[in-house]
């Protein structure tokens, strides 16, 4: 009789701790998915920044919906528009899936397979890592969707044909995820991931071939763009490019516009440093200012308008 009692009081004890522990389970285990999914949306949210998605989705006007579309991009075959990623079924990516999201930022092809054109930087994005492209599908999931129709584009006649985006892509797109130099430190390799990843720096900062590819001898190295504003050059060349920039003025410019003169950036720099590099931490402009100011000096003079 002592052994049964002793055995049932071992055996209620028992149970009465795993029932604490499931209810402790109940009450833990959501927090902790939930505290890794917020996570994942305040990353998302960060790339999103990073990769300046911000100032080609969103219009320039004050009341304008977030990521909705509507803003002009000049090219030199014409006006593209951006368009709408907000979740709305209808007229943004609402009926997308994270397949489809990933073929556009990887492969630059919609999810009935055309293939994009490359004022779209999927030829920078397809670097991304795929955790980093599951992040940034997962925080747009979350915007507020807004039913917005696109605004078609106004391009030059011989570019509306899309099929010939495919010999484009065979000249001057491989797509491949970025691969960090062994021989670089982790700040060095942090900065070249955000640049040529996320931001796309040198998709405006270099000049370009008649076929609209990136000259390879010249890249960072300034270009006209365009509208008529310049993209200067970014190389440490101590005449044409930052070379008199510290790693300082690099940070401040890219958090507040304000170059070593005390101007401050306008036009398209000026958005992209409003909208995605001033929402950057300190860490991340000073990896893209080492990053930088380790590249290889080029003198080049960005051509007058014509």
């Amino acid at each position: 009789m002592l052994k049964y009692r002793s055995a049932g009081r071992g055996l209620r004890r028992v149970s009465a701790a795993l029932l604490a522990l499931g209810i402790a389970v109940l009450f833990v285990a959501p927090s902790a998915a939930d505290d890794g999914a917020s996570e994942l949306l305040r990353d998302g949210e960060y790339l999103l920044r990073a990769g300046g998605c911000v100032s080609c989705h969103t219009g320039r006007e004050d009341d304008a919906p977030f990521l909705a579309g509507g803003r002009a991009i000049e090219s030199p075959v014409g006006t593209f528009y951006g368009p709408n990623i907000t979740p709305d079924p209808e007229t943004g990516i609402g009926r997308w899936s994270q397949r489809d999201f990933e073929r556009a930022l990887q492969h630059g092809r919609s999810p009935a397979g055309h293939h994009y054109y490359p004022a779209f930087p999927y030829t920078t994005y397809a670097r991304m890592r795929p955790d980093d492209v599951a992040a940034l599908w997962a925080y747009l999931r979350t915007v507020e969707p807004v039913q917005r129709e696109n605004r078609p584009h106004d391009l030059d006649w011989f570019a509306r044909f899309r099929p010939g985006l495919a010999v484009w892509k065979f000249l001057h797109f491989r797509p491949a995820v970025f691969e960090p130099d062994a021989d670089a430190s982790d700040e060095w390799n942090r900065g070249a991931y955000l640049s040529s990843a996320l931001a796309h720096c040198a998709e405006c900062h270099s000049p370009r071939t008649r076929t609209g590819g990136i000259k390879p001898a010249l890249r960072y190295a300034g270009a006209r763009m365009a509208g008529g504003d310049v993209a200067p050059n970014i190389t440490p060349d101590q005449e044409t490019g930052i070379g008199s920039w510290s790693g300082r003025h690099l940070m401040r410019y890219l958090d507040l516009g304000m170059d070593p003169q005390g101007d401050f950036a306008g036009g398209p720099m000026g958005d992209v440093i409003n909208e995605g590099t001033s929402f950057l931490t300190d860490a991340d402009r000073r990896a893209l200012a080492v990053y930088f100011r380790s590249l290889e000096p080029i003198r080049h003079e960005v051509p007058p308008a014509d």
